[in-house]
């Protein structure tokens, strides 16, 4: 078996184990995660103006 092989193989392997993972843990998991909703505080202009301050403030941010 060739080295390329050997690497295929295990690689579908793992893809296999990976994805037998156990289905309501997943699906918990995102339920939970929705309850949190972490999503942005400030509109997103408002967080782009507050990026590009940043940057202007800040020599080491230079692009040339």
């Amino acid at each position: 078996m060739t080295i390329a092989e050997w690497v295929r193989q295990a690689l579908i392997q793992a893809r296999r184990q990976e994805a037998s993972g156990d289905v309501g843990k997943k699906l918990a998991a995102v339920r939970a995660a929705v309850k949190h909703n972490a999503g942005p505080v400030v509109e997103i202009d408002e967080m782009l103006a507050d990026i590009e301050r940043g940057y202007l403030a800040d020599p080491s941010f230079d692009t040339d």
